[in-house]
C-alpha cells in the first residue's frame, strides 16, 4: 500500500482526534449535515438531560398501555429528574399517584404542573381533584375555580367545585355551579343528587325533594340517595312520603340508620309503637347505634308517663346511659337520664 493511500485512510480519524481535543464540532459524515440554523451544540447534545426525559415518558406510556403502572411511573419520575420543567411528565406521574390512591404524591405532582402550565385546564383541574381527596377543601375551590376561568362550561369542574364548597359548610356558594352542572347534563343522576343535598342545606327540602326524586330515576337504588329523600320528604312535612321511601329502603338494604329514620318519621306521625319497633330494629342491625337508643328510650318514657310505667322508665335510663357511654357530648340526652332516674 502506498503511503498517500495510507494517509486517505488515516486521515479522518487525525481529524477526529484534533477536533476531540481542540474542543471543536464534531466531525459529521455525509449522513449528518446540519440544517441551517442547527448549532453544534444541538447536535452533539442527542443524549441531553431534556432528550432523556423525553425517551422516558414515552418508555413510560408504552409501559402504561401494556398495565405496567409501577415501572411506568419510575419513568415518569426519571423524566422528572432530567426535566423538572417537563409538565407532562408531571401530570403523568400524577395521574398514576392518584389511581393507587396516593394523593399527596398526586397533589405534589399536579401542582408542580399548574405552576409551570398555568393556562391547562387539566393541570388546574386535577390538582383540585387529588386536594379535594386530601380533605384539603379551600386549596381545592381554589384550583378548581382556576380550571373554570379557562373552561367556564366544564361539567365536571362545575359539578366538583359545588361538592367542595358544600363540604366546607357553604352552599350557597356551591349553588351556581351545582344549578351550572344540572343545565349543562340534566340526565346526571349524580348532579342531581348534589343539587338535591346543597338544597336540603339551605332549607330548601321541597327542591332537594324535587332534585332526588329526579335523581332516583336516572341512577341504580342507591340507600344514601332514598336517606337523603326521606330526610328532606320529613323536613318538608311529607310524612307518609317518607315513611314509604324509607320502608322502600329496608327492602333493598336493611340498616340500624335506615330503622332508625323510620322510627323519628313514625315518632312524627305519632305512630308511637311503630315507631318504638323500628328503633328495635336498629338495634337489632346495630347494638351500638346510640340514636336508636335514644329514640327508643323516648318512646319508652312517654309509655311511663303515659301509664305510669315503671318498668318502661328503667329501660329508658338503661338505653339512655348506654347511649351517654357511647358518645358522652350529649347534653340533653343527659338532662333526660337525670331527670328520670328516679321514679317521681
Amino acid at each position: 500500500m502506498s503511503p498517500r493511500s495510507t494517509a486517505r485512510r488515516i486521515l479522518p480519524f487525525a481529524m477526529l482526534s484534533l477536533a476531540a481535543l481542540g474542543g471543536c464540532e464534531a466531525f459529521r459524515g455525509p449522513s449528518q449535515t446540519a440544517r441551517p440554523g442547527t448549532s453544534a451544540a444541538s447536535m452533539s447534545g442527542l443524549r441531553s438531560p431534556e432528550r432523556v426525559a423525553v425517551e422516558s415518558i414515552l418508555r413510560g406510556r408504552r409501559l402504561q398501555e401494556q398495565g405496567l403502572d409501577k415501572q411506568a411511573l419510575a419513568e415518569f419520575e426519571r423524566a422528572i429528574e432530567n426535566n423538572p420543567l417537563l409538565s407532562t411528565a408531571h401530570m403523568a406521574a400524577g395521574d398514576l399517584y392518584m389511581r393507587q390512591g396516593d394523593f399527596e404524591m398526586a397533589a405534589k405532582r399536579y401542582g408542580t404542573a399548574a405552576e409551570l402550565a398555568p393556562a391547562s385546564f387539566d393541570a388546574q383541574f386535577k390538582f383540585g381533584e387529588a386536594l379535594q381527596s386530601l380533605g384539603q377543601l379551600v386549596e381545592s375551590v381554589a384550583a378548581y375555580l382556576k380550571a373554570l376561568a379557562i373552561r367556564p362550561n366544564d361539567f365536571k369542574a362545575n359539578s366538583n367545585v359545588a361538592t367542595a364548597y358544600l363540604q366546607l359548610g357553604k352552599p350557597e356558594q356551591a349553588l351556581p355551579y351545582a344549578e351550572k352542572a344540572v343545565k349543562l347534563n340534566p340526565r346526571d343522576g349524580g348532579a342531581r343528587t348534589n343539587l338535591g343535598a346543597i338544597y336540603a342545606g339551605m332549607g330548601r327540602h321541597e327542591d332537594a325533594v324535587t332534585e332526588y326524586l329526579q335523581a332516583n330515576e336516572l341512577l341504580p337504588p342507591s340507600p344514601q340517595l332514598l336517606l337523603n329523600l326521606a330526610d328532606s320528604l320529613q323536613k318538608a312535612g311529607q310524612f307518609e312520603q317518607a315513611a314509604n321511601t324509607i320502608d322502600q329502603l329496608v327492602r333493598i338494604e336493611p340498616s340500624a340508620v335506615a330503622y332508625e329514620r323510620l322510627g323519628t318519621i313514625k315518632f312524627r306521625m305519632k305512630q308511637y309503637d311503630e315507631s318504638e319497633a323500628a328503633f328495635r330494629k336498629a338495634l337489632e342491625q346495630d347494638a351500638n347505634h346510640f340514636p336508636a337508643m335514644n329514640g327508643a328510650a323516648v318512646c319508652l318514657l312517654n309509655k311511663y308517663l303515659w301509664d305510669n310505667n315503671d318498668e318502661a322508665r328503667l329501660e329508658a335510663i338503661k338505653f339512655l346511659r348506654r347511649s351517654l357511654q357511647i358518645r358522652a357530648d350529649q347534653p340533653r340526652i343527659k338532662d333526660l337520664a337525670d331527670k328520670y332516674r328516679v321514679s317521681r
